[in-house]
C-alpha cells in the first residue's frame, strides 16, 4: 500500500515580520513581508513576494497569492482569495509568472469573507461586501458589493465615510 507524502504547514523561511505581529497557527507563509502590529488568523497562506501593511487583519482560511499588496489599516475577512492569473490564454499560466498579474490594496480597506479579488487596484477607504468579486479597478472610496462588485454607496470626500 502506498503512503502520501505528508507536507507540514508552518511559517516557511524568507518571511520578514514587523513588530509585534501575531499569528494563529497553522499557517502557510513565505517569501512575504508582514507589518508591525498585524494579525494573521488560522490555515491562512501567503505567498512570496507579498507585502501587508501595518496593523492589518487577515482572517482565517484566506489566500493571498504572489504579487499582492495590502496597505495599512486594512481588513480582510474569512476565506477570501486572492487571483493572479486571469487563464488570458484559455488555461493556467501555470509557473509562467509573466503571465501573472500585480494586486493593490490602499490603506483603510476593508474585505468582507468569501470575498475574490482579482488583479486590481483598490483606492483608500473602500469596503468590499461579503462574497463580493472584484474584477475592476476601483478608484473613489465607497462601499462596493455584487459580483461583480459595484459601488452601493459613495464615501463623503471630506471624511471618507459613508
Amino acid at each position: 500500500m502506498a503512503r502520501p507524502n505528508i507536507l507540514n504547514i508552518g511559517i516557511h523561511q524568507n518571511v520578514i515580520f514587523g513588530e509585534d505581529v501575531k499569528l494563529v497557527q497553522p499557517v502557510n507563509l513565505y517569501g512575504c513581508t508582514i507589518g508591525d502590529h498585524s494579525f494573521i488568523g488560522p490555515f491562512v497562506e501567503i505567498q512570496q513576494n507579498v507585502v501587508i501593511g501595518k496593523r492589518t487583519k487577515v482572517q482565517s482560511h484566506t489566500f493571498i497569492c504572489e504579487l499582492v499588496s495590502i496597505g495599512d489599516d486594512c481588513f480582510v475577512g474569512h476565506g477570501v482569495v486572492f487571483i493572479n492569473d486571469l487563464f488570458a490564454e484559455g488555461g493556467p499560466a501555470g509557473g509562467d509568472q509573466s503571465k501573472w498579474k500585480k494586486t493593490r490594496i490602499g490603506n483603510h480597506v476593508s474585505i468582507g469573507s468569501n470575498a475574490t479579488i482579482l488583479p486590481v487596484s483598490i483606492c483608500d477607504h473602500v469596503v468590499i461586501g461579503a462574497g463580493a468579486v472584484v474584477t475592476r479597478d476601483i478608484i473613489e472610496p465607497g462601499t462596493y458589493a455584487g459580483n461583480p462588485a459595484k459601488c452601493i454607496k459613495k464615501f463623503s470626500a471630506s471624511t471618507n465615510k459613508p
